[in-house]
């Protein structure tokens, strides 16, 4: 599908959607606890899609009470005999991560499949492990096998890789039969994310401890049913902090002020951006936030200089996120540099707009788009745009009642919207 925006300012009141990052761990938690834990506010993204799926291959089972997502979880650990179970994580980078130690444990292994760049995105630090632990693996043909014994011990990995390996083995490790430790080697990046895992995990029982980058973990299957709304959703949120900075009247609505989501740091740098004044921000610990701040500083006036900074884990997304930001951005007329693991954007008052842009089969460099063409001054064509049920399905509804001028155009099989 192909969006064209007419560029005009949005106006109105937003409820972001359900957070994902939240969501994909509730389900996980509530999946590896005995009797059944009732989740409520649960958006079905295509991400959650794949961890619900995956996680009734591994023996969970979910139903729909009205608005209300029960979930029936795995009666004390399965048997690790037995065929693997086969693991379709979509385009879902957390739901890979998370899982690979988690069938580790619950069934000896899985074979995990996946689809867009997923395959390609980097495992090293389970890798190292495994070669320690004697746990064998092997990727081909898209395929990732793993298969072997999860054993309580030391577990020894950077942290300034990603936070999921943390949160895949925070997950897994309480269910075997001993404490383990999970000892970081780097300093923790992207920590926001894993405080939301440990919050999750207390709320169902799991009490981790953490000592000098060290992360206590006991083991004997201690989860225990809980139930839980989940907050919505400060990444999608910071779209729409976008589009206020780039003078649109958006009242966003119903988030949680004081959540452990990193992303929630888009309000601090909402002001941060509103002023007057060269600045640099460091985006090591919010990566996802990279997109919505690009475009605000491409916006927030002539000549005001945005560096930023730590930013290379963005090479390794939906797509190379450092090369689309600053694709896109600089078709519709933004002013970006591309470096190795930083942006530098130079702001200015209004873009040209009147250009097709591709969507990159990534959802938050087409919601990027979208606030961008708020301050253009000619029509933008999105390519691919249908990449947003990623993580925010009713995206392009939210648009339009906001006031957003969109036309859809479907796509012909043999003319793909976006190659």
């Amino acid at each position: 599908m192909n969006i064209t925006i007419t560029p005009n300012l949005l106006s109105g009141s937003i409820t972001p959607p359900p957070s994902k990052s939240q969501a994909h761990r509730l389900l996980i938690a509530a999946a590896l606890s005995p009797g059944v834990s009732m989740l409520s506010n649960v958006a079905l993204s295509q991400d959650i899609e794949a961890t619900i799926r995956c996680l009734e291959a591994l023996g969970a089972s979910f139903r729909w009470e009205r608005a209300t997502l029960a979930v029936a979880g795995l009666a004390g650990r399965p048997s690790a005999g037995g065929r693997l179970p086969e693991l379709d994580c979509g385009e879902s980078g957390s739901t890979l991560r998370f899982l690979i130690p988690i069938a580790l444990a619950l069934r000896g292994g899985g074979r995990f499949t996946g689809r867009g760049r997923l395959m390609e995105r980097p495992q090293g630090p389970y890798f190292d492990l495994f070669r320690e632990k004697g746990i064998a693996f092997a990727q081909q043909d898209g395929v990732l096998t793993v298969e072997g014994t999860l054993t309580p011990g030391v577990y020894a990995l950077p942290g300034n890789v990603s936070s999921q390996f943390v949160t895949g083995l925070l997950y897994a490790l309480p269910l075997l039969s001993g404490t383990s430790e999970i000892r970081l080697t780097t300093a923790l990046e992207s920590r926001g994310y894993v405080d939301m895992t440990l919050e999750v995990l207390r709320g169902f029982g799991v009490a981790v401890e953490e000592h000098d980058g060290s992360f206590l973990v006991p083991g004997g299957g201690v989860f225990r049913a809980h139930d839980q709304a989940v907050e919505a959703d400060w990444s999608n949120a910071a779209f729409w902090y976008a589009a206020a900075l780039l003078d649109s009247d958006v009242n966003i609505q119903g988030l949680e002020p004081h959540s452990t989501q990193g992303d929630a740091a888009i309000a601090g740098y909402y002001w941060t951006l509103a002023r007057p004044a060269e600045a640099e921000i460091d985006v090591s610990g919010c990566p996802d936030l990279v997109p919505p701040l690009a475009v605000m500083a491409a916006l927030r006036g002539d000549g005001m200089v945005t560096r930023l900074v730590n930013a290379a884990r963005l090479r390794i997304k939906e797509s190379d996120r450092l090369a689309t930001v600053t694709e896109v951005l600089n078709a519709l007329g933004a002013a970006v540099e591309e470096h190795p693991d930083y942006l530098v954007i130079r702001g200015r008052d209004i873009l040209p707009g009147g250009v097709t842009v591709s969507g990159h089969n990534d959802h938050r460099i087409a919601m990027m788009a979208a606030i961008a063409a708020t301050g253009c001054e000619a029509p933008v064509t999105i390519t691919g745009a249908e990449c947003v049920k990623k993580s925010y399905p009713n995206f392009w509804e939210d648009y339009e009642a906001l006031g957003g001028s969109i036309v859809r155009t479907e796509c012909e099989e043999a003319a793909p919207c976006d190659i």
